[in-house]
């Protein structure tokens, strides 16, 4: 079946992520407010917010690769994975990414960065081993589409604004003596309850903002990855692979696990469940893809 819709369609989620986006700094705005309630406080409380967001935003590379106990992996190493990156990248005209590997056996795969010197793509040693030329190619494939349409960008962005949310959510609660002391502050319990109700609404409206545009960052990554390969087919035989094993054994954050091909810690699946998912069902991943075979 040909590739009918493919460009529309990552139009489209590209519209619709830019909107989820920029609604993470509104709410950020009217929550600062509501919790202070004072404009010099919410302006402090956004200078401090600032000021994280650029520690994070600069600082995530080192703090990931941490987390996931990843090494770089050297051409030497592995000339194999080397080879299928570099045709990949020479037939999309693109600047090679760094490579980097997680000495576990499960499959599994995620990209990060935020410009030309910091992307990576980081494979986990069973990934490599237990796929296929064609599979492991459809897999890198994905990774560079996260890269190619910036996905590891909007996503760091979107985790560390989540952050702050909690951060904020967290303080609105503790800190309740903010409002009022002494008889002032029983005058005040109404408000304090509703800027407590107002940070954990904007926190949870946060996190499902994060969710879809990490949900449509993956249908548009597979996508991608089908037009790089011409070989949808070899994607959806990857998928069905790190679906039977995708638990890095070294990762336990969510907010880290999420960056991954593949999220072992989905939740259920109801429609509730739906709703905080990080990515898309993988057995609907596979499903469009086949189409296309």
């Amino acid at each position: 079946m040909a590739y009918i819709g493919i460009q529309q369609q990552i139009r489209s989620n590209n519209r619709k992520s830019v909107v989820l986006l920029i609604l993470f700094p509104f709410l950020l705005i009217v929550l600062a407010i509501l919790v202070t309630r004072s404009v010099q406080l919410a302006f402090f409380l956004m200078i401090a917010c600032a000021v994280w967001f650029v520690i994070a935003y600069f600082m995530h590379g080192q703090l990931i690769q941490k987390a996931t106990t990843s090494r770089p992996l050297s051409r030497k190493e592995n000339t194999r994975v080397y080879n299928l990156l570099e045709n990949l990248c020479i037939s999309q005209g693109m600047p090679m990414p760094k490579l980097n590997v997680i000495d576990d056996d499960s499959l599994n795969a995620f990209a990060s960065g935020i410009n030309q010197e910091t992307f990576t793509i980081t494979l986990s040693k069973g990934i490599i081993e237990k796929l296929n030329d064609e599979e492991l190619e459809g897999v890198i494939a994905h990774e560079l589409s996260h890269i190619v349409n910036r996905d590891v960008r909007l996503l760091i962005v979107s985790i560390v604004f989540v952050g702050i949310f909690a951060f904020i959510s967290e303080m609105a609660i503790r800190n309740i003596g903010l409002f009022g002391r002494g008889d002032n502050k029983k005058n005040n319990i109404p408000m304090i309850l509703i800027a407590i109700v107002v940070a954990v609404l904007a926190y949870v409206i946060a996190q499902l903002l994060h969710f879809a545009i990490s949900r449509k960052r993956e249908y548009l990554a597979d996508a991608g990855a089908a037009e790089m390969t011409k070989r949808p087919y070899a994607l959806a035989s990857a998928l069905k692979k790190v679906a039977g094993d995708p638990y890095i054994e070294a990762v336990e954050r969510r907010d880290v696990a999420q960056l991954f091909m593949h999220n072992p810690q989905l939740a259920k699946k109801d429609f509730f469940g739906s709703l905080f998912a990080t990515h898309p069902p993988i057995e609907k991943r596979i499903e469009i893809l086949e189409q296309y075979a």
